[in-house]
């Protein structure tokens, strides 16, 4: 069965995080994805451990770069770069995250491209986009500090989410962005540019606390584990360990009352409707951790998910893994390899098509390993371009 991007070659002109998420994304989806990295070292990641997996490869580097053909090409080298831009010509997306306007000067740029492949879905990711913030680096920490997130996460100072999320959310935004656009160029045969930055991913994923800014003029803090909006939404403690409650409307306020024997709260003006909660919120959850801490988080788990509420501990990431392999969701995919000593694992795509499945082809390349390979693939595009052409 084809898969969803079958014959759809992106030249990934990008390296880190945010676009070989994407890039890895749309791989899984059946795209040939052809990586272009520096001679010798390579991405970044490829340095950055540990840990190391068995093969030597670093984690960071495997978890965004499965099923990705690999190519050297050092771009002020005349060869290299005429390979370059024969492999933009050949493109059906390219995807990059130079500084704004670098690869200008080596006819890689929006309109050089699109000048010989006007079907081109172009795609540039950046920190701060490429007007007035064009030379600020678009580091991941940087833009949690400077678009706001670290303002509203941590208790009694700033923190930064343990992962790189803005460049998770903006790998996301860019693949929406490339599949509408090729969707477009299928429907007009005319192909586009598109920018992501890091700051505009990071502000539109802030949602609630932005629409907070925007709406009412309040500007939030940091609350903790605490919701800013709903109560009771944190983290409490059992007997034995923490847990969390995820109370989000009255009716399941009424339900965990009931369950934690203290039915009369639910009706109690000081809590019976949410604003009130939040309101009075520190008394609240003084009483439900007095509560809480007669009982075993297990214990509280069974009793108040029985009664409708979210609730559950905090689990580590290997035991979160657990979980989903116990519920069915098969989370992890194992990739054989033939040009590997060992399997690897890795996370499944997310998401379970029911026509056309996300595909695990190969486990991510050695620097330059598929040279060959891709010169074949820009020699065929190009045949097979010129004979359309005549």
């Amino acid at each position: 069965m084809p898969s969803a991007l079958d014959g759809v070659i992106i030249a990934d002109f990008s390296r880190v995080l945010a676009g070989p998420y994407a890039t890895m994304l749309m791989a899984d989806l059946g795209a040939t994805v052809i990586k272009v990295e520096r001679p010798g070292s390579g991405d970044d990641t490829r340095g950055w451990g540990p840990p190391f997996a068995a093969d030597g490869q670093a984690t960071y580097f495997q978890s965004v770069n499965r099923s990705k053909l690999s190519i050297a090409l050092d771009l002020t080298d005349a060869d290299d770069l005429e390979v370059a831009q024969r492999l933009a010509k050949a493109s059906d997306v390219l995807i990059e995250n130079y500084r704004p306007g670098a690869l200008a000067r080596f006819g890689l740029d929006y309109p050089a491209v699109a000048a010989v492949n006007p079907g081109v879905v172009y795609c540039s990711i950046s920190g701060f986009g490429s007007g007035a913030g064009r030379d600020l680096p678009g580091y991941d920490l940087l833009v949690q500090a400077m678009g706001g997130l670290m303002s509203i996460t941590g208790t009694d100072q700033p923190t930064k989410v343990g992962v790189a999320l803005v460049d998770v959310l903006t790998g996301l935004h860019a693949t929406v962005g490339i599949l509408a656009a090729l969707r477009h160029r299928d429907v007009t045969g005319v192909g586009q540019s598109l920018e992501v930055s890091l700051i505009q991913s990071l502000q539109s994923s802030l949602v609630n606390q932005m629409s907070s800014v925007l709406g009412a003029g309040v500007i939030p803090g940091f609350m903790g584990n605490a919701h800013p909006s709903i109560s009771p939404y944190e983290v409490f403690s059992a007997s034995d360990r923490p847990l969390i409650l995820a109370v989000g409307n009255d009716a399941q306020f009424a339900r965990l009352m009931a369950a934690l024997g203290r039915p009369e709260m639910a009706v109690d003006p000081a809590f019976a409707a949410n604003a009130d909660r939040v309101t009075h919120r520190s008394e609240l959850v003084r009483v439900l951790n007095d509560l809480l801490a007669e009982r075993t988080a297990d214990e509280w788990q069974r009793i108040i998910t029985e009664a409708g509420v979210p609730c559950g501990p905090i689990n580590d990431i290997a035991t979160g893994l657990e979980l989903s392999e116990s519920l069915g969701l098969s989370p992890v995919v194992t990739i054989e390899d033939p040009r590997r000593e060992s399997a690897q694992r890795h996370v499944a795509n997310p998401v379970n098509y029911s026509a056309t499945p996300a595909i695990y082809r190969s486990a991510p390349p050695e620097v330059d390993e598929d040279r060959d390979e891709v010169l074949a693939l820009i020699a065929e595009r190009d045949s097979r371009v010129g004979e359309e052409s005549r």
